[in-house]
């Protein structure tokens, strides 16, 4: 009962967001932001106990409160804006965003060596991707089966609707031989990096303490000799910006584990940075760290 509640209320976002005139919908998902925050519901505790990572142990309750509130504003304004997508005009989508670093990935896809682009979960990666589409590079990326079924179809049309290719998580072997066989093709493949869902990720330091991050991303480009590229995204008032860093490249010595385990690691590194400089934007409501994992029988499922 609770999936077919799930299923209508994501089906009701989709058909409502996009008639409703933009100011006013923006309100409704900032009020719903406020009551799940208040309520500390939907992940909030968890989301305070990540935020606290990344503010370090001089920061007081009261600021980890301001910080979380702010951060679940910027988390509902992702889904209102991923209901709000299919409706929004091209013109919206590429004239509201700011980039830099994009003309060297885009160069790299254009020479026909493929792209690895790895992300946290910052700012909204559903508008990233149609914006990297509409400007010319379609991409293939992996989505979370979600339960029921027909909320999976939902998003994973949504997706392809954007110009995505999506791939199922769960599809194993299959999936991740289709990755590779798109990075070998010269394409660009975008995978979210800052949590291990595939039960096959490595441990790294991340904010002083260790957490664990997938693998997927570094492993592939290390298979295919691919630009692996993190990419960052935040929100600057009603705009998007997205950031290309540069290229990491393996390391030059080392059997394929360590070298995987040396590009993550960067990875982490280039996350943690950029999470610093925009920790409102930063949608972590699942446990990532390593103390927080310790002991736990699953792990949260989220977007």
């Amino acid at each position: 009962m609770d999936e077919r509640i799930a299923a209508a209320a994501y089906a009701a976002g989709w058909a409502a967001v996009g008639r409703v005139p933009e100011r006013a919908g923006r309100r409704v998902f900032d009020r719903v932001a406020d009551h799940a925050w208040r309520h500390r519901a939907g992940g909030v505790r968890t989301l305070e106990a990540n935020l606290r990572r990344v503010a370090g142990p001089a920061a007081t309750p009261a600021q980890i409160r301001a910080l979380s509130k702010a951060a679940m504003r910027s988390y509902l304004r992702y889904w209102y804006e991923a209901f709000r997508l299919p409706a929004m005009s091209e013109h919206d989508i590429l004239g509201r965003t700011d980039s830099d670093g994009i003309d060297v990935l885009e160069k790299t896809v254009a020479g026909g060596r493929g792209v690895v682009a790895a992300l946290p979960h910052m700012g909204n990666w559903d508008h990233a991707g149609a914006w990297i589409t509409l400007r010319g590079t379609p991409l293939t990326t992996v989505a979370e089966r979600l339960r029921p079924e027909e909320l999976f179809r939902r998003f994973t049309a949504f997706r392809e609707g954007l110009g995505m290719e999506v791939l199922a998580l769960d599809a194993g072997a299959h999936t991740a031989a289709t990755l590779a066989g798109r990075l070998r093709a010269g394409r660009l493949v975008c995978l979210l990096a800052d949590r291990d869902l595939a039960g096959s990720g490595v441990d790294v330091e991340f904010f002083g303490a260790p957490a664990r991050f997938a693998a997927g991303p570094a492993a592939l480009a290390e298979r295919t000799g691919a630009a692996l590229m993190p990419v960052t995204l935040w929100f600057e008032g009603q705009r998007w910006y997205i950031r290309v860093h540069p290229e990491i490249a393996p390391p030059a010595h080392g059997g394929r584990a360590e070298r995987v385990m040396g590009m993550t690691q960067e990875l982490a590194r280039v996350f943690e940075g950029a999470i610093a400089e925009h920790p409102e934007d930063w949608h972590m409501l699942q446990p990532v760290f390593g103390a927080d994992l310790a002991g736990r029988p699953g792990v949260e499922r989220g977007r």
